[in-house]
């Protein structure tokens, strides 16, 4: 009985010590080397007219930022450094998210503490890795590409072209491998749905498997933006196009 009563205890103290309530989130940052009074922006999308709006705006002191709100689902936006030379991609959802900002390499900034934070590093980790071989036959082969371009030397030009275009597609392929199978074992996640709703616009794409993964997908996940526009496109490709006549009553099937 007793030991029962401290696990009690102790879950309550763990969750009374958590600083944001159930729809709200606490952004906790960390801009070392980054003066005081620069600001930083929330930036989300009006849902009504997809227009990018500013959420929120704070400075930087002391080297931290804090920003806080409530959310009533998940949203992808970012967060934009004053004078920095692009955006920080964040999860705005409820819980406490953590950043640390690079102020030197601002793609390398951390963004941690929340399920879908997490997951949205490590699965662009595993993307990164599969564009490696294409970012590398750039990096070798840019300088190359450069002369052979001045010297007008189409031979080297169409080479490097074809090689080029042979690994993009090797990388497209493998990528659209991993997006379906990251999908199918995490249907939890809110990459899911963002990444069913892009798969949509391939006119290629194996529409009942994505269908599939949608059925399967947590209704946390089915009620947030993407998950309701993925539902309303599977609806509407499955009505009848325009000018088509219905069988008549009692026709043979």
């Amino acid at each position: 009985m007793k030991k029962i009563l401290f696990v009690l205890t102790a879950s309550a103290a763990i969750i009374s010590c958590s600083k944001v309530k159930d729809g709200e989130y606490l952004i906790t940052g960390t801009a070392t080397g980054i003066e005081n009074g620069k600001t930083i922006i929330l930036q989300g999308t009006d849902p009504a007219t997809r227009m990018t709006v500013a959420l929120d705006t704070v400075k930087v002191e002391n080297g931290k930022f804090e920003i806080k709100g409530k959310v009533t689902e998940p949203a992808f936006n970012t967060l934009i450094l004053q004078g920095a030379n692009g955006p920080i991609p964040i999860i705005l959802e409820t819980g406490e998210i953590k950043v640390v900002i690079d102020k030197d390499s601002i793609h390398k900034s951390k963004v941690s503490g929340t399920y879908n934070n997490d997951e949205y590093v490590a699965f662009t980790e595993e993307m990164n890795k599969t564009q490696k071989s294409l970012i590398d036959f750039q990096k070798k082969n840019n300088q190359k590409m450069q002369q052979a371009q001045q010297a007008q030397d189409t031979a080297t030009i169409n080479s490097l072209m074809k090689q080029y275009m042979e690994i993009q597609k090797e990388v497209g392929e493998n990528s659209k491998k991993k997006y379906l199978a990251y999908a199918e074992g995490h249907p939890k996640s809110y990459i899911t749905a963002l990444i069913v709703q892009m798969m949509l616009n391939d006119p290629a794409a194996d529409t009942k498997k994505l269908e599939s993964i949608y059925n399967s997908l947590d209704e946390s996940v089915k009620n947030t933006a993407p998950g309701k526009e993925i539902k309303t496109r599977f609806g509407q490709a499955k009505l009848p196009s325009v000018g088509a006549t219905a069988a008549p009553v009692g026709s043979a099937k």
